[in-house]
């Protein structure tokens, strides 16, 4: 028997392989399949289902293209209705994989189709639970994603029902093997570890220490932070079908010299962007390009920002083109004409205009502080973030709200901002998007709020504080 788990950290997702004497099956993979291609070939296996465990909202899955290239028969759960064909299974139906046996548990509530699948052994005794969205190491699935016309409380009712009539009688010991980990959006608090067991979750999970339905409602549906826009549209994707990302990469991956890259630049509704790390957008780029790293969360940060069904032109990392067309087809952006044929050092070589963005540390900012009557801060993490500690003083719009013009009403350019976040990954993306606004009077401090606290000169204001 094997059961792999395979886990993308920059989108905290997790595929899992299942194996057993030469038959395989595949659950909720990445648009890009190669990799279970790959293992299929190592373990000399042939993958005869793929297993989803709801439409996810977070990423385009890999299940057509699995099932085009395998012939794999593509399962979902009961009340999952496509526009490609599927086997939608009976709550209980099992499955042979080679000498395993896998049985699905309806388990609705993070969707109106959520289900989990119940590995057995080899002697028919009770393995690991793949647990999608239902439930999470310490958070279960949010009930706000895709209601499917259920308000939040009516499907954390369902979730209640699932997780408790389902999911709870199930032996301790079993494993449980969730879709996502730390970061994810698709709970509002995952712990760290990306795996448990059920007696572990039964001891410290939140939501299934509730003693009541009523408390479990309250309890998972209170403090949800706005679900990202791009849910519904990777939800629907999922649902109604996709191109094949090999079609994707053949269309997208066009270089172009400096001439062809400008003249594309002219198309109406283009979107710049560019994948280069933080640190090197800084000292030089395109002007009205958008920076989203590519090794940080990159995808995600795409799917937030950027409005879909729109051209995009790339600026990339020589050598990094496909990566980062792969990873925008991930959560559903097909729309790449090309890239810049040598990167931005060809547009250097071409003299062509250049902008960069001034980056100062933390000691900078502190002896600025008490000198700079147009200072600004602006703070870009999460209200959440912000509350529990901030610099006094600081202007908090989080990078999500700032794609809204309205966000940014109160920022002007006789201001002189200087913008932060954590560790500097989404400041730069941050003071992007300010000069795409036309606003360039600005400085992002290199090394975030983690550096920023560090230093004795800068007032802190915490949790405690806010609160009284």
């Amino acid at each position: 028997m094997i059961v792999k788990q395979m886990y993308t950290g920059c989108l905290s997702e997790a595929a899992y392989f299942i194996a057993s004497d030469g038959e395989a099956a595949v659950i909720d993979p990445l648009r890009d399949i190669d990799a279970y291609l790959e293992m299929a070939a190592e373990t000399g296996t042939v993958i005869r289902y793929i297993f989803e465990t709801h439409f996810h909202a977070d990423f385009v899955s890999g299940h057509l293209d699995l099932a085009e290239k395998t012939g794999a028969k593509i399962v979902f759960g009961p009340q999952a209705a496509t526009e490609y064909r599927v086997h939608v299974g009976r709550d209980g139906e099992e499955f042979l994989i080679g000498s395993l046996r896998l049985k699905l548990i309806h388990t609705p509530g993070h969707t109106i189709e959520s289900s989990c699948y119940l590995l057995y052994d080899e002697a028919g005794k009770p393995y690991c639970l793949f647990t999608g969205d239902t439930l999470f190491v310490g958070d279960v699935g949010r009930p706000d994603l895709s209601s499917g016309g259920f308000t939040a409380e009516e499907l954390a009712e369902y979730l209640y029902d699932s997780v408790h009539l389902k999911i709870k009688p199930l032996p301790d010991e079993l494993i449980i093997y969730p879709a996502h980990g730390p970061g994810s959006a698709c709970g509002k608090q995952i712990g760290q570890a990306t795996f448990s067991t059920l007696g572990e979750q039964k001891r410290t999970n939140y939501a299934l220490l509730a003693e009541n339905k009523e408390e479990f409602i309250e309890k998972v549906t209170q403090g949800l932070t706005r679900a990202p826009e791009y849910f519904r549209v990777n939800a629907r994707i999922n649902q109604k079908g996709y191109e094949r990302l090999h079609q994707i990469l053949e269309r997208s991956m066009v270089g172009l010299t400096v001439q062809e890259f400008k003249q594309q630049m002219q198309r109406h509704q283009m979107l710049y962007l560019d994948s280069r790390s933080p640190e090197v957008f800084v000292d030089g780029f395109i002007p009205g390009f958008l920076n989203i790293g590519l090794r940080g969360r990159f995808a995600e940060w795409a799917g937030r920002l950027l409005p879909y069904h729109r051209p995009i032109l790339l600026v990339t990392e020589p050598g990094q083109e496909e990566e980062t067309i792969t990873r925008l087809a991930r959560v559903g952006f097909d729309g790449v004409v090309g890239y810049l044929k040598g990167g931005f050092q060809s547009w250097i070589d071409a003299d062509e205009p250049r902008d960069m963005i001034i980056s100062v540390d933390a000691e900078e900012f502190a002896l600025d502080i008490p000198y700079d009557q147009r200072m600004v801060i602006l703070d870009v993490r999460s209200e959440t973030e912000h509350i529990q500690a901030h610099v006094r003083g600081a202007v908090n719009i989080p990078l999500e709200d700032m794609r809204d013009p309205v966000s940014l009403m109160h920022l002007e350019d006789h201001h002189n901002l200087y913008v932060h976040c954590e560790t500097g990954y989404r400041s730069v993306i941050a003071c992007s998007l300010l000069k795409q606004q036309g606003i360039h009077n600005l400085r992002n401090i290199g090394g975030g709020f983690r550096e920023i606290r560090r230093h004795p000169a800068i007032e802190i204001v915490e949790e405690k504080s806010v609160l009284n």
